[in-house]
């Protein structure tokens, strides 16, 4: 047996417009740390305002991983975050440094921290074809409800417009016959693979963190979100992931002249609260997660929590030797 201390890692999730971004800077700044986005949007080129990426005034010099490192019209899974993340993380460690994982994708931040051991996926382009044709003809509710039938337990945790991750679900226990819930749990190895320390923000009053989603997308107007929106718009056929994403599909009723700007912008609001309590649902499912209040200095109440955890004796991970 052979004795392998496990990396220690800091982890900030929680809802969009809590602030996640600045206390993850504000712990880089301290403890000599560098950024790991874990937001399934912000891998994309070119797509800044719809999916809030930090400005470089607001990453103040903090190398920031997993940013900008594809073309909208390539694909992404948690299998591919995941070892990107992973070979992040271990950079970061051999030199010195302290990892700071932060985003909102629960899906992303669950499975790097559990140590998911996705299988290599088996694509088939003839059944893909076949699925989006299908939600093409019937709708995406229509597959959602089929997911619903095969994996109720996964469909829950999914939006039902998510239609990358419905499809995948119902490909997988088309070409397998295992659902996504089961694969899930086969793939959790017997310890988990970092030493992490988790916060996640809220706020302590609901309509507070409302008020907070308005405002910021009130400023993304400001910043150009309807030109942004109307690229993907353009590129829809291409840039299929954006095509569903919020902050995006919200303006395409706008481009085809079926709504006002206005309406636009208040379906972006609401569907942003509504997104919100999901990822909200998500992180408090987690276990081992430390709550922070968004509005009262999230960094002077994560920094004790912070302190004890890089103190703390190595935790030794015992391993077969090969």
């Amino acid at each position: 047996m052979a004795d392998k201390v496990k990396t220690k890692i800091v982890v900030i999730g929680g809802p969009t417009a809590t602030g996640k971004t600045r206390l993850s800077v504000e712990i880089a700044k301290r403890f000599n740390g560098e950024i790991i986005s874990a937001d399934s949007m912000q891998i994309y080129k070119g797509l800044d305002i719809g999916t809030a990426k930090a400005t470089s005034e607001e990453q103040q010099g903090i190398p920031h991983h997993l940013v900008d490192i594809l073309s909208p019209e390539q694909r992404f899974s948690a299998a591919d975050f995941v070892q990107r993340a992973q070979e992040c993380i271990e950079q970061i460690a051999s030199r010195g440094r302290l990892p700071v994982v932060v985003g909102g994708t629960g899906l992303y931040i669950e499975s790097l921290v559990k140590g998911v051991q996705f299988t290599k996926e088996e694509f088939d382009p003839v059944l893909r074809q076949q699925l989006e044709q299908q939600a093409q003809n019937e709708g995406i509710e229509a597959m959602y409800a089929m997911l619903q039938d095969i994996d109720p337990e996964y469909a829950a945790k999914l939006h039902p417009n998510n239609a990358g991750r419905v499809l995948r679900a119902i490909e997988l226990y088309r070409q397998t016959g295992i659902t996504m819930t089961q694969q899930l749990k086969n793939s959790l190895p017997a310890q988990p693979p970092y030493d992490a320390l988790l916060f996640a923000l809220d706020c302590a009053d609901r309509q507070t963190l409302y008020e907070r989603i308005n405002l910021r997308v009130d400023q993304m107007m400001q910043q150009g979100a309807e030109r942004e929106a109307r690229l993907v718009y353009e590129h829809r056929n291409e840039f299929t992931t954006a095509a569903q994403a919020i902050g995006y599909k919200e303006f395409f009723g706008y481009f085809e002249n079926t709504q006002t700007l206005e309406q636009a912008t208040e379906l972006l609001k609401q569907a942003t609260r509504k997104y919100a309590k999901r990822q909200l649902t998500w992180f408090r499912r987690m276990q081992d997660v430390h709550w922070l209040d968004a509005e009262q200095d999230p960094f002077a109440q994560a920094l004790p929590f912070i302190e004890q955890h890089l103190q703390k004796q190595p935790n030794a991970q015992k391993e077969n030797e090969a």
